[in-house]
C-alpha cells in the first residue's frame, strides 16, 4: 500500500513536472523567432465517479441482487456454524465443573476441532463469495473500462483519475473535468 501511494505520488509530481515545464518552453518558444511556431501538447486531464458509473451501467442491478442473495446464504450458514460453536462453548461452561481433568482436555480439544472447522469454513465462504463478486462484476467493469478507455483515446485525455478510488487523495476538482456522464452515455448507447 506504502509502494503503491509513493508510485502515485510520484507520477503526479512528474505529471507537474511537465505542467511546470510548459511555461518555460513557450517562453523559450517566444524567444525563437517567428518561422518557428511550436506546437504545445495539450494536456487533458478529467475524472469519473466510478461508483455512480457501476450503479447505472445496465446489468448491475441483476449481478448485485444475484450477488446479495448468494451472500446472504453464506451469511446464514456462518451463524448457524457461530451458534453450533456458542452452544457447545457454553455446554462445556456449565459441565466443566464436574468433569474431572482428562475430561476436560478432551472437551477442550472438541472445542478447538469446532472453532478451527468454523473457521475454515468461513474462511472457504469468503473466498467463495470474492470469487462469486468477481465472476459477476468483472464482465461489466471490462466493459466499463474500455469505455472508459475509449473516451480517452478518442478526446486526447493524458489521464482520468477516479474520484471513488480508495485513496483518490481528489479533495476538489473542477465539475467541468468530470467525464462520468461520457461515460455512461457511451454506455448506454452500446447496450
Amino acid at each position: 500500500m506504502r509502494r503503491a501511494v509513493v508510485a502515485w505520488v510520484s507520477t503526479v509530481w512528474a505529471w507537474l513536472g511537465l505542467l511546470a515545464a510548459a511555461p518555460a518552453a513557450a517562453q523559450t518558444a517566444a524567444a525563437r523567432p517567428a518561422a518557428q511556431p511550436v506546437a504545445q501538447p495539450a494536456f487533458k486531464i478529467g475524472f469519473i465517479s466510478s461508483r455512480q458509473i457501476l450503479q447505472q451501467t445496465p446489468g448491475y442491478a441483476a449481478a448485485e441482487s444475484t450477488f446479495q442473495k448468494e451472500v446472504q446464504g453464506f451469511r446464514d450458514e456462518v451463524q448457524k456454524l457461530q451458534q453450533q460453536l456458542d452452544s457447545a462453548v457454553r455446554a462445556f461452561d456449565q459441565q466443566s465443573i464436574a468433569l474431572s481433568p482428562a475430561a476436560k482436555q478432551v472437551k477442550q480439544r472438541d472445542l478447538q476441532q469446532l472453532q478451527q472447522r468454523f473457521e475454515q469454513r468461513s474462511n472457504e465462504l469468503q473466498t467463495r463469495a470474492q470469487q462469486r463478486e468477481t465472476e459477476l462484476l468483472q464482465p461489466i467493469q471490462a466493459r466499463v473500462n474500455a469505455v472508459i478507455q475509449g473516451l480517452r483515446a478518442e478526446a486526447n485525455y493524458a489521464v482520468i483519475f477516479d474520484a471513488d478510488a480508495p485513496g483518490s487523495n481528489i479533495v476538489a476538482a473542477d465539475p467541468a473535468l468530470d467525464v462520468t456522464s461520457k461515460v455512461l452515455e457511451r454506455l448506454k448507447q452500446s447496450q
